[in-house]
Parts: C-alpha cells; sequence; structure tokens
C-alpha cells in the first residue's frame, strides 16, 4: 500500500504541504553549512532568472573565465519562479515542511525532483556516501479549506519554535520563515502576505504572533494539519 500522501492530487493554483524526511529518520541537515546550501537553492529556484542579463555578461569581453562558468551555471539551472510561490517553511534535522502554490498542475512536481537530486547529491558527495537521502517521495497534501489554509503556516513555525538549534552557531531556533512573518526578515522569495491578511497589524492580541505562540490551540483543527510521517 502506498504510503499516506504520497499519491498527489495535482491542481492548477493548488496550495500544498509538501514535506518529507530522511530515509530511517536519519538526519539531512547536520549543520549550518546544509540549511544554508538548501537555502541558496530555494534562492536560486525561487527568484527570476536574468537571463538577458546574463547572457550580456556573459559575451563581455572582460569578464573572465571563472565568471563565465559561474554564469553558465546558472543559466543551466532550473528556474521555478513564475511556477511556484513559497509561503512558508522550517527545516529541521531530519525533515522539512514547504508551503507552496502552485500555478500549473505538474510545478511541484518538477520543483521538488530538481531539489531533492541536487541536495541528495550534495549531501552524500559531503558525507562521501551512496544511496537514497529521503524517505521514499516527498508528501503533498492539497489544501481544501479555509481554516487548513490559515492554521498550515502555524503548524510548521511551532515546529521550529518548540526545536531550538542549539547546536547551530548564530541560529536561535530551526530555520523558518517565522522572521519574515513578523516582519523582522526580508525574503524576496517568502511571500507571507496572503496568510498575514488574515490577522491584524495594529492589535497585538489579533496578530500573527499572539496566533502562533498562544498556548491554547484548537487541537481539532491542528490535527487536521498535522500529519503521519
Amino acid at each position: 500500500m502506498p504510503a499516506k500522501n504520497s499519491i498527489k492530487q495535482y491542481l492548477e493554483n493548488g496550495y500544498y504541504h509538501i514535506y518529507n524526511r530522511g530515509v530511517e529518520k536519519r538526519l539531512i541537515f547536520l549543520d549550518q553549512q546544509d540549511y544554508l546550501v538548501i537555502l541558496n537553492y530555494l534562492k536560486e529556484y525561487l527568484l527570476p532568472k536574468d537571463e538577458k542579463s546574463l547572457r550580456e555578461q556573459l559575451s563581455n569581453p572582460t569578464t573572465t573565465y571563472r565568471e563565465k562558468d559561474k554564469i553558465l551555471r546558472i543559466l543551466r539551472l532550473n528556474n521555478f519562479a513564475d511556477e511556484i510561490t513559497l509561503l512558508a517553511y522550517c527545516l529541521m534535522p531530519n525533515h522539512f515542511h514547504f508551503f507552496v502554490k502552485q500555478k500549473s498542475a505538474q510545478s511541484i512536481d518538477s520543483f521538488m525532483q530538481s531539489l531533492g537530486t541536487r541536495y541528495a547529491m550534495y549531501f552524500n558527495r559531503k558525507c562521501k556516501r551512496v544511496g537514497s537521502l529521503f524517505q521514499a517521495v516527498y508528501k503533498a497534501v492539497l489544501v481544501t479549506h479555509e481554516e487548513q489554509f490559515v492554521y498550515l503556516s502555524k503548524y510548521i513555525h511551532k515546529q521550529a519554535l518548540a526545536s531550538k538549534g542549539e547546536t547551530l552557531q548564530g541560529w536561535k531556533e530551526q530555520p523558518s520563515s517565522y522572521p519574515e512573518y513578523l516582519g523582522r526578515r526580508k525574503t524576496e522569495w517568502v511571500h507571507p502576505e496572503e496568510v498575514l491578511s488574515y490577522f491584524s497589524e495594529t492589535n497585538p492580541k489579533l496578530s500573527y504572533q499572539a496566533f502562533v505562540e498562544e498556548t491554547e490551540d484548537d487541537f481539532t483543527i491542528i490535527q487536521n494539519v498535522l500529519l503521519e510521517y
């Protein structure tokens, strides 16, 4: 029997909870470098690629061979800026969560295959290992109602808040998009706007931070968002 949520229902303009973990629940992020690498991959995939400017640099006689190699690598990279919108994310030592919107029906599949393969190649090369890094194919859950939409980012961000990154230099908690939601950091490829539109910017009691960090949750609603691993 297929694992829960491994069979996906792909819809145009659909919102999804994407998640996966390491094979045999092993760590997929060992240190700060690993987190920064996958965050950089996300940046490269989700920011628009200025091909015109890159090709102009490539044809410029003052561009060095090293710079040209870098430009060619960027030009060859997949780019999903027009297909994938990342609303929220959290990276945990042995798993990850993404909250995304896709434009066309197969955008997520292409995006996740490319990201997963690229990161696994990096990790295996770094750790001198072979074989699968992730536990089977990633899981994807279609967001079908408003409560699920609102509570999904809360669930993702509470993961980060519940697990302090004590072993990571300079990280107070697991890497996530929570700082973007609190206005403490601006990242071009993270888009909290739709979720934040449900909350007040002026009333602290009705703010997004109060919603996420409240101690008493409606567990019935949260359980509709929680997924088996």
